[in-house]
């Protein structure tokens, strides 16, 4: 089982991917795909005169702020444009892909943060109380498995749904270490923008090519903007369970395939 996880930045190759996507299946391997879509989100916001705003937590994290409106925007284009968009390409290269939130059958269920601490851009500390984000505590993998069993692939998107029933942004990255976490792969890939892990960011001559599982949290350092909650998901991932979590490029060709060759950063066993 591998769980792959595509971000939603600029540059990403979703039609290469998906031709990947194929081929893997057609080798018999068994996926899940998690999509994000924040440039998509961010273009969509600001020409519904209500652009994004980010905010960086007091451990350094950046993330969105997801205020009632911004969770619509994020709704109806994650669940609604990139979701469908992914699913029709995968469907035109004979993936039976079926597309769902979050929300759907509860697939990811969490906890709604009641309060968020941030940092401004003085570095005073504020308090954010009307934020609807949150984190994965569970994965319906009743569900994925049954869409697995009856030849499906699952495209899983955020939002989750809290414990009361309200939509929550989820961190993509995060969700996909829950979710392969739960599932028991072997593999967890992270498909972005850059070739993997940058000592030196945006040098891409400076990738790190492997990390001991033991010694991730030493390369937080390197990690800049979003790429700092990717090493936190792949640290969340190796913890539970997940064999090997490599940081690889989804601006090329067969960026699966590359990636279990051990193009990019890989963390936890050898590559194939």
């Amino acid at each position: 089982m591998i769980v792959i996880k595509v971000g939603g930045s600029e540059g990403i190759d979703l039609r290469a991917l998906c031709m990947d996507i194929a081929v893997l299946i057609q080798e018999g391997q068994q996926l899940v795909l998690v999509h994000g879509g924040s440039a998509r989100t961010n273009q969509v916001a600001a020409q519904l005169g209500h652009p994004p705003q980010f905010v960086t937590s007091v451990s350094g994290y950046t993330s969105r702020r997801t205020d009632r409106e911004t969770l619509r925007i994020f709704e109806m284009v994650y669940c609604g444009e990139v979701n469908k968009g992914i699913v029709e390409m995968l469907q035109a290269v004979g993936v039976n892909a079926v597309g769902l939130s979050g929300i759907d059958g509860r697939l990811l269920e969490g906890k709604r943060k009641e309060t968020i601490k941030i940092v401004d851009g003085t570095g005073r500390r504020m308090v954010l109380r009307d934020d609807y984000t949150g984190t994965v505590e569970h994965v319906n993998t009743a569900l994925l498995n049954l869409l697995l069993a009856n030849g499906y692939l699952p495209v899983i998107t955020p939002p989750a749904i809290s414990e009361a029933g309200e939509a929550i942004n989820v961190d993509g990255d995060r969700a996909a270490a829950f979710i392969a976490a739960s599932l028991k792969a072997d593999k967890l890939i992270i498909l972005s923008n850059v070739p993997g892990l940058l000592r030196d960011f945006p040098d891409e001559a400076s990738l790190i090519t492997r990390i001991d599982p033991a010694h991730i949290g030493e390369f937080m350092e390197h990690a800049q903007g979003r790429m700092r909650i990717k090493v936190l998901g792949a640290m969340e991932a190796i913890e539970q369970g997940v064999a090997q979590v490599i940081f690889a490029d989804g601006r090329i060709a067969q960026p699966v395939h590359a990636a279990l060759a051990g193009r990019g950063t890989v963390i936890g066993a050898k590559p194939l």
